[in-house]
């Protein structure tokens, strides 16, 4: 049995992992945090990346070679935008209004997403996520991307995983801008991320020229019940949407107060510890209606009655350390959709390999095309009992700079040779080309 027969078949990339380009952008958190020292594997640094930004044409011509229906980017703020001055930056509207139009002469529907972690260093400076000026700032850049592109694009999506660029950022400090704050601190961020999140969702209906579809790409917990009984099912659901604090990665911080406009009581709480205000009309803002919910799935963890089984001795895992769990992508779309009633598309999903091109000139990547097969699979099955699953987008297009890995972990279709900037699609893209053409027939 294949996928829906509308179903959408992409991949995703963002700005700062495969543009390059710097020289015409203006600089930004990761720039700075890849140029102090131990915090970027190897110091490497988004400089150049994958080129994207002088390549497009040539990576678009390999999407059309595989047939891809869609493709998820993010629009780098810093390009678009010279904060200090106010104004728009020529080089970047006319970058991207070509790499739009690129696309669409293919036949490829561009997918936006607005913000994917590379923050102006001015807005930081400014106080970052901290501050209540930047959901502010986040309207106006989002009203302006909406006069640039809005009469050719229909698709957007607000944030990329708000989850990753609070927490593993600001709590953990593994990520730029590298701090690690109070508890009551990371959730200030928090509640302006979500802040940022609705009036750009305000935004986009007020002024978009082509009727838009708008969502959020999140990356919460996925509980997998630990069997098929009906209470471990229960189980793994209610745990999906617990309260939690202060676990940076549950589902009640980042996903509940979006989609219904409210905090639960422990997270109130926090707020409440800080003297830190929270309005009834900002809590409007947060809970603004959208139309589809992105998700990006990678891994999940087993619960059940008898609790949270640990992972086997010598556990089936990624080159970057993820265990592989495809069931996540059976569960998490169907709780998701089951508690909010809106349509799933899957905005991630992919592995890390140890990637390397043989003898014959060829990269031959089995792992991925099995990860991708087995994952695919559970996909289908959710989509079979009901689930309203619009896509799919493989992260990634091609291999980029994989944040403080550096360059060492390959998560794409298709190679990138750092160096010389050559392409060489894997045996996956081939795959994953044939998946497509067929609509996920061939994956039993």
């Amino acid at each position: 049995m294949s996928f829906p027969q509308n179903f959408l078949w992409g991949a995703a990339t963002a700005s700062f992992q495969i543009e390059g380009g710097a020289d015409k952008r203006g600089e930004c958190i990761w720039d700075v945090f890849c140029r102090t020292p131990g915090r970027v594997a190897f110091g490497h640094d988004g400089k150049t990346a994958c080129d994207h930004y002088h390549r497009f044409r040539e990576d678009i011509a390999i999407m059309k070679e595989l047939g891809l229906k869609v493709y998820r980017f993010s629009l780098s703020w810093g390009r678009i935008m010279d904060i200090e001055r106010g104004v728009v930056r020529s080089d970047g509207v006319r970058f991207y209004n070509e790499l739009i139009d690129e696309l669409l002469k293919n036949g490829i529907e561009p997918y936006i997403t607005l913000y994917h972690w590379d923050l102006p260093i001015e807005l930081h400076r400014m106080g970052g996520w901290m501050s209540p000026e930047l959901p502010k700032q986040f309207a106006m850049y989002t009203k302006k991307v909406m006069e640039l592109f809005s009469d050719r694009v229909s698709h957007w999506f607000t944030l990329n995983e708000e989850h990753c660029f609070i927490s593993v950022s600001y709590a953990n400090g593994e990520h730029a801008p590298g701090y690690k704050l109070s508890e009551e601190e990371v959730m200030l961020c928090a509640h302006h991320a979500h802040l940022a999140h609705g009036m750009a969702v305000q935004t986009i209906r007020q002024y978009a020229k082509k009727k838009p579809e708008i969502g959020i790409a999140v990356v919460g917990d996925i509980k997998i019940p630990a069997s098929k009984s009906p209470i471990d099912v229960m189980i793994a659901r209610k745990a999906m949407f617990a309260p939690c604090t202060p676990n940076y990665w549950g589902n009640a911080i980042w996903v509940d107060p979006i989609m219904t406009g409210s905090y639960s009581k422990e997270i109130h709480e926090v707020f409440e510890k800080a003297d830190i205000k929270i309005t009834d009309e900002e809590m409007k803002i947060i809970g603004t209606e959208i139309d589809c919910i992105g998700m990006n799935i990678y891994q999940g963890s087993y619960i059940g009655k008898k609790g949270c089984p640990p992972n086997k001795v010598g556990f089936e895992q990624t080159a970057i350390g993820w265990p592989i769990t495809p069931e996540a992508m059976y569960w998490g779309p169907k709780f998701l959709y089951e508690k909010y009633k809106k349509p799933v598309y899957i905005t991630e999903n992919g592995m890390a390999n140890t990637d390397l091109i043989f003898s014959d000139r060829c990269v031959h990547d089995p792992q991925r095309i099995e990860f991708t097969a087995r994952y695919l699979r559970e996909l289908k099955r959710a989509c079979e009992d009901g689930v309203d699953i619009r896509g799919y987008f493989h992260w990634s297009l091609l291999d980029n700079f994989e944040w403080a890995e550096g360059y060492q972990k390959r998560f794409g279709l298709v190679y990138v040779d750092f160096e010389t900037q050559e392409r060489i699609l894997k045996d996956s893209a081939m795959w994953y080309k044939e998946v497509i053409e067929k609509n996920g027939e061939n994956l039993g």
